[in-house]
């Protein structure tokens, strides 16, 4: 197996892409001079869209329906526009907003079509498929014994196979990058909570720690509520993670700046061809107006994480740590239709303080747009801060005499590697049974466990309960075969994932992030930063 596949099972964000389908059409009726009768003149009107469909409609070969042939031209137009304005129909709205409004049922995985693949991009937080251990990476092959690769299977199928009332079961079969055999899962669907705020809690005496996963309607309540508990507690530091965040509701974003900025600081504004510049500024009331604040992203943090990251940047009134953000720079307004479709379009650019558009370029085509992650990692960009150049002509000033540049996203002020360290073939092919052998566990001793209620006790606990001598007694009955060497380089990382996900299964992510945060080189480079 190649252990940099392996790696980028993991660390590689996920990609998009769409097919471009082009027909040959045969057995043209072409006119002569002796059949001029056959012709047709054709008086195109304006709208010219509408004079085709009524055209087909009139004289088509075969009953078609307008309705479906309207549906499958709208996404056709949008695509020459840009990568992120989308047409959503009518049966797919509601899931569409599901993200940033509320719950479902269903097995808790965001999903897109890589080709003709179904490809995860990322498994919900303590949902049942990362509970059974699918992956960000993933390519679903078959669901319930269907095949479904390579059968041009729409969102909306796809969405309605995996969905389902709580308690049901889906069986998936997966490729794995770095696996010559598919991998099977069974998923029990249940219902799926989507909070913003993953936690809030202090790392040490005074810096506190917020995870944001999305930004969505709740997310300024919810981050307001952690902040004021972590302020309680006695917070004068702040470490805010936005790793793995793709953004979501702009105005939370601009919400939660305020309370770090002073009055008339400028957040973020907005221009557009028909949109003139709207600006959003600080209006001085925030909660967190000085101490040292701290904000990490990567590669999977964009828009609203983007414009979070970039007003406190722009306005030198923090530290960004980690990896070059995704860089998506662009403005979608929901536009809603009778039928009760909607479309997302594209209406303006969003400028960080310092005036600069973070958005990557996307002339080349919307597949290398979204290949660029996949490019970044190739040229080594996730290790090495040096392989990152940006021309001068994207390059800005902050106030406080920072450079930073436009073009591609947020460059971190602290560059942090990705940590590939512990990761080998067998750590890879054992991951999956990490959280199966850490539910199986926390059920066969919940009542001892659930008598702990903070995470330190419950892992000091753990620790003494020779936990990797029994998981990996757990593998060999999986027919994992033990690798010593690789057991060697990896034993950290899974021990510590072991405690981590026995821990969600008890207290949450209030007992799994500070039990992490010891296998997390951006957390800890952050803590220590924020030390000195």
């Amino acid at each position: 197996m190649n252990n940099n596949n392996s790696k980028r099972s993991i660390f590689l964000p996920l990609l998009l892409a769409g097919a471009l389908v082009t027909g040959i059409i045969i057995g043209i009726y072409l006119p002569g001079k002796n059949n001029a009768d056959h012709q047709s003149s054709i008086r195109i009107k304006s709208d010219k869209i509408n004079s085709i469909l009524n055209v087909i409609e009139s004289s088509y070969v075969d009953t078609v329906n307008r309705k479906d042939l309207v549906e499958a031209a709208i996404p056709a137009i949008l695509k020459k526009l840009d990568p992120h304005s989308i047409y959503i129909p009518a049966k797919d709205l509601a899931r569409a907003n599901e993200p940033l409004e509320g719950n479902f049922e269903g097995i808790g995985i965001s999903f897109n079509m890589l080709i003709d693949t179904i490809l995860i991009i990322s498994t919900i937080p303590g949902g049942p498929s990362e509970k059974v251990g699918l992956l960000a990476g993933d390519k679903i092959l078959y669901v319930n014994d269907s095949l479904v690769a390579g059968k041009g299977i729409s969102d909306e199928i796809v969405m309605g196979m995996l969905k389902g009332p709580r308690g049901t079961v889906v069986r998936v079969k997966v490729l794995r990058k770095g696996y010559d055999n598919l991998l099977a899962f069974s998923i029990t669907r249940d219902k799926i909570p989507i909070y913003s705020v993953d936690v809030a809690y202090m790392v040490n005496k005074n810096i506190g720690y917020v995870r944001i996963n999305n930004f969505a309607v709740t997310t300024y309540e919810e981050f307001m509520k952690g902040l004021k508990e972590l302020k309680e507690q006695g917070m004068k530091k702040l470490i805010i993670d936005l790793r793995g965040n793709s953004g979501g509701v702009m105005e939370a974003a601009v919400q939660i700046a305020n309370q770090f900025l002073k009055e008339g600081q400028l957040i973020v504004y907005t221009e557009g061809r028909k949109q003139p510049r709207n600006e959003a500024r600080a209006t001085g009331k925030g909660e967190f107006e000085s101490g040292d604040l701290v904000i990490m992203i990567d590669e999977r943090s964009a828009s609203a994480s983007e414009i979070l990251a970039g007003a406190i940047q722009d306005n030198d009134r923090g530290t960004i740590v980690g990896r070059r953000s995704f860089g998506k720079g662009l403005v979608q307004e929901p536009v809603l239709f009778p039928d009760g479709s909607g479309m997302r379009l594209t209406i303006a650019r969003y400028y960080t303080p310092t005036g600069r558009s973070i958005q990557k370029p996307y002339d080349n085509g919307f597949d290398e747009y979204f290949d660029d992650l996949n490019n970044r990692y190739d040229r080594g960009e996730f290790e090495v801060s040096d392989s990152i150049h940006f021309s001068d002509s994207l390059k800005f000033t902050t106030p406080g005499g920072r450079t930073v540049f436009a073009g591609g996203g947020i460059m971190p002020d602290k560059f942090v590697p990705a940590d590939t360290s512990g990761i080998t073939p067998y750590f890879m092919k054992v991951r999956p049974l990490i959280y199966q052998f850490s539910l199986k566990y926390t059920e066969n001793n919940r009542e001892t466990l659930k008598k702990f209620t903070e995470s330190g006790e419950l892992e000091k606990y753990l620790d003494k309960q020779q936990l990797l001598d029994q998981f990996i007694d757990f593998t060999v009955k999986n027919r994992v075969k033990t690798d010593t060497g690789g057991l060697k380089i990896s034993e950290k990382l899974i021990f510590v994932q072991l405690k981590a996900y026995i821990a969600r299964n008890i207290l949450d992510n209030k007992g799994f992030y500070p039990i992490w945060e010891e296998i997390d080189t951006t957390l800890k480079y952050a803590i220590e930063y924020l030390g000195k």
